[in-house]
């Protein structure tokens, strides 16, 4: 049979932090039955990682999460953040709270089944984006990645070097140091003063879209001082995004903030694109 293009919604979540009630909300405005455990077809989720610990549901977040993984594969892409990573990959930092072993051997059994990635690719209106949990500095991008020119290239070559364990993945930054690290991992980069910064004067490859940190906190309603001057950075308050927009493309940040309690203006980001199947 000949392949057929269909219209696809590529929904990319932000950072969960174990608020189950908030992803669930998310998710039937985005048209899914969580309740059911069913996807509408044109619909494709991409979640930036960090599933878990802060808020209150942090099992049932990976529980529903695994659902979809075991019943939709191809409409539900997880990446890996710095707190799965806790617990698939060496651990790099501590944690004070427990969350379940079932959950924990869910999350593992995703890595090592390799359903669990590194990075992916979401298209859009500007041109294909890279979907990493924390994003690609340039100094990364250039020296541990070889300054490939190519998202799906970049993202093919993240997944293989998470698969073959490479620590450059993990490479903690700031968060961890106290100091800035221009080739922090895409697991671990503080998106103002090592992700948007180390772009700052360079042209973008290819435009990137993360989680795990902004440039803007969310919850006190301020700039953050490490956020590099030279670069411009539109809001979206109902939607908790930030797009940065440089020389070459955007750097959009989905991370919403959650604490122990979420924030309550946040919602996925949405792209259009198309995709061939086989009718």
């Amino acid at each position: 049979m000949s392949p057929m293009t269909i219209e696809r919604r590529y929904a990319v979540i932000g950072d969960v932090a174990g608020h189950y009630a908030d992803l669930t909300q998310e998710l039937r405005r985005l048209g899914a039955d969580p309740e059911a455990g069913t996807l509408p077809p044109d619909l494709i989720v991409v979640q930036v990682g960090d599933l878990i610990h802060r808020g209150p549901q942090s099992d049932a977040v990976v529980a529903l999460v695994d659902h979809f993984i075991r019943t939709a594969p191809q409409q539900w892409i997880q990446l890996i953040g710095n707190h799965e990573a806790h617990y698939a990959r060496a651990q790099v930092f501590e944690w004070h709270e427990q969350i379940s072993a079932r959950a924990i051997s869910a999350m593992r059994a995703w890595w090592h089944e390799g359903i669990m990635q590194v990075a992916t690719v979401v298209p859009s209106a500007t041109g294909d984006l890279l979907v990493t949990h924390a994003g690609v500095t340039e100094p990364f991008w250039r020296e541990d990645l070889g300054a490939l020119p190519d998202p799906y290239a970049v993202a093919e070559r993240l997944n293989q070097m998470g698969r073959l364990g490479r620590k450059a993945v993990s490479r903690p930054g700031e968060m961890l140091t106290d100091r800035v690290v221009p080739r922090v991992g895409p697991l671990w980069a503080s998106a103002g003063s090592e992700l948007v910064a180390s772009w700052v004067g360079h042209r973008l490859p290819f435009g990137q879209v993360h989680g795990h940190s902004s440039c803007y906190d969310w919850q006190r309603s301020a700039w953050r001082p490490s956020v590099p001057s030279g670069a411009h950075i539109h809001l979206d308050h109902d939607a908790g995004h930030e797009t940065v927009t440089l020389d070459g493309g955007v750097i959009i940040g989905v991370d919403p903030g959650h604490g122990a309690r979420a924030h309550t203006a946040w919602r996925a980001w949405v792209s259009q694109g198309t995709s061939a199947s086989r009718g």
